[in-house]
């Protein structure tokens, strides 16, 4: 599924995924009410297995007990210029399990309170509501999955923004 997303939104390194996470949903539970963190783990591997060796950096939002903050390197933080906030996530009380383990296994995290909408792409599994931390203008990506377990899975990437009107002509592989 990563995978997919990065080629689809033609990602290169040193570019931002952000992935939000309910594992209630995964499990058919309401989002924020059966948090598992088995669920999260695998996830998580599956995810960052798929963009680490890309160079592709990883953004893991928390929940909305957090205001969406979000997990990433201190490199990342650093890159781009971002401003961090004093929060540990925590599975069952404030952040979620997908941010819980990203802060867990990532090397040096650190908690950002936004991206400045500066990803390039991402994966909302059980409507997380990532959008917010995408660029301007964010587009739908249709993958092969659309569920992952019970929930709904929304992919998205950006695109530059049209300019020129109706002379212009444009990149198709931008679009």
């Amino acid at each position: 599924m990563a995978a997919e997303v990065c080629d689809r939104a033609h990602l290169r390194a040193g570019q931002l995924f952000v992935v939000g996470c309910s594992s209630s949903e995964v499990l058919g539970e309401q989002i924020g009410t059966h948090t598992s963190v088995e669920i999260a783990a695998a996830l998580y591997e599956g995810i960052q297995g798929e963009l680490a060796p890309r160079g592709i950096l990883l953004a893991a939002q928390c929940c909305e007990h957090l205001n969406r903050a979000l997990v990433v390197e201190r490199s990342t933080m650093e890159q781009y210029r971002l401003e961090q906030v004093n929060a540990i996530p925590q599975p069952n009380h404030a952040g979620g399990a997908f941010a819980t383990i990203a802060y867990e296994k990532m090397a040096d995290p650190v908690l950002v309170e936004s991206l400045l909408a500066q990803a390039d792409a991402g994966i909302d599994i059980g409507q997380t509501l990532i959008g917010m931390h995408i660029r301007p203008v964010v587009v739908p990506l249709r993958i092969s999955l659309d569920h992952i377990g019970s929930a709904v899975l929304t992919c998205a990437r950006r695109r530059p923004k049209y300019v020129g009107g109706q002379r212009a002509i444009y990149d198709e592989r931008l679009m």
